[in-house]
């Protein structure tokens, strides 16, 4: 974690957690000690400042190239661990540069989804298989993690849950029996369906809102 990103979130880190009312959940399964790829489904522009703001360790993110070109954006963008993406070169570069940042031991943000997907049901959309692809060749594990919010839609003052899965370890997505794309379709599948497992699981929790009420209601007897 390099001094200016640790000093912005020091210093704006209480701020962004007031805004998006981040509770953290299951933070004891954030691990600290190896490289590994977070995987992530994507509601809004300010999911890497939640997952920043939420995680110990700083992961980096692929940002279109144009972003490096304006002077202080550019600054800020390195400092805060971003890395520039040529798209219309393909992904070839950006999987190389991101299977060098895994090897030097650092870790990266991947979402699976492409896009946002705001209001939308995660498990709905369709993944692409780049998540798997860099997991296979890298030879890393895989951490899901899902920002949970009212309706998929990441809004200020609303509660945020940001959720921490079980660490999948690199044997786990192994799968010696298929090659190429199926196995980089199949690993990338294994991953986000416990991102979405971790959504499903918070419609079935009461609300604060329900939670007072059983409280009230309660009393009342």
């Amino acid at each position: 974690m390099n001094k200016f990103y640790r000093a912005m979130k020091a210093m704006f880190g209480k701020l962004f957690k007031l805004l998006f009312r981040v509770k953290i959940i299951n933070p004891e399964n954030e691990v600290l000690d190896r490289p590994y790829i977070v995987c992530c489904n994507h509601t809004s522009l300010f999911d890497v400042v939640v997952i920043s703001l939420a995680m110990k360790t700083q992961i980096r993110y692929m940002a279109k190239k144009e972003v490096f070109k304006v002077p202080i954006l550019s600054s800020f963008v390195k400092a805060m661990g971003a890395y520039p993406v040529d798209r219309k070169k393909g992904g070839a570069a950006a999987i190389k540069k991101t299977l060098e940042i895994l090897k030097d031991g650092s870790c990266v943000g991947i979402f699976p989804q492409g896009t946002r997907h705001k209001k939308v049901d995660p498990r709905t959309t369709e993944i692409k298989d780049g998540i798997g692809m860099i997991a296979a060749r890298s030879g890393v594990g895989i951490l899901p993690v899902c920002i949970r919010t009212k309706k998929n839609k990441l809004k200020f003052f609303r509660r945020t849950e940001f959720v921490i899965g079980k660490y999948i370890p690199p044997e786990e997505i192994a799968f010696p029996e298929l090659g190429g794309r199926e196995k980089y379709r199949e690993i990338s599948q294994l991953a986000f369906s416990k991102v979405c497992d971790m959504n499903d699981e918070g419609r079935a929790l009461p609300q604060p809102q329900e939670k007072r009420e059983l409280t009230d209601d309660k009393n009342s007897k």
